[in-house]
């Protein structure tokens, strides 16, 4: 079943690093990162979950929890997770999903059904299209994806972008352009009118064409 924005992302309980989690109840209230990897030991994401792991308390900030998913079980991530603070610096301090029978990475349409139930005897190369990233909103729904080939390390800074800018367009009627970032300026949605858009920004808006009014980002803490 493809997955797609705006779909209810899948619940399932799993062994982590950190103990079982129940998905959506582990969500709770707030916004998540799931990022997917297909096999432990492997170079660009070991790279990859360190860069993460620095990045945590950013994430934290924007009360957006961390999860990590390989297809692999969760006894070699805690060994895994060794070689990445030795390596990389950074302590892996939140939980790594383990899914040794392929179900979670299958129920999020990186895997085809009839790839198998086992990771073993797998290769990385055998789970190449397990490097997604899924942006869960506190509705459970998927916000946002991404998906990178096995060679391209993932540029988590954009990411922590894009949960700025979805966390933003969740609250405003609001849309962010081209390169956007934290406190430039946005653009109105078409759907709000004028007269709509005015008791909003009573000092107007700049109109380079008739469909594109852009304002400053507005301050949604004010909200």
């Amino acid at each position: 079943m493809t997955l797609r924005i705006n779909d209810e992302a899948p619940n399932f309980i799993a062994e982590t690093t950190q103990g079982t989690i129940d998905f959506h109840e582990w969500i709770g209230e707030g916004w998540a990162i799931i990022f997917s990897h297909p096999k432990d030991f492997t170079p660009v994401c070991t790279t990859e979950l360190g860069f993460m792991a620095g990045l945590k308390n950013e994430f934290e900030k924007r009360n957006c929890k961390i999860l990590g998913i390989s297809v692999d079980g969760v006894s070699d991530h805690e060994k895994w997770s060794k070689d990445i603070e030795k390596s990389q610096g950074h302590e892996v301090s939140y939980p790594l999903v383990g899914d040794p029978g392929l179900e979670i990475v299958k129920a999020f349409d990186m895997l085809p059904t009839e790839d198998g139930d086992s990771s073993e005897g797998r290769t990385a190369t055998d789970n190449a299209t397990a490097r997604s990233v899924f942006l869960i909103g506190p509705d459970k729904k998927v916000r946002a994806t991404l998906t990178y080939p096995m060679s391209t390390g993932r540029n988590f800074h954009e990411i922590l972008r894009l949960l700025d800018s979805c966390q933003l367009t969740a609250k405003e009627q609001v849309a962010t352009p081209v390169n956007w970032q934290q406190g430039d300026d946005v653009i109105i949605l078409p759907a709000v009118s004028d007269e709509e858009a005015k008791e909003k920004y009573p000092e107007g808006w700049e109109t380079p064409l008739p469909y594109i009014r852009i304002v400053p980002q507005p301050d949604s803490s004010k909200n």
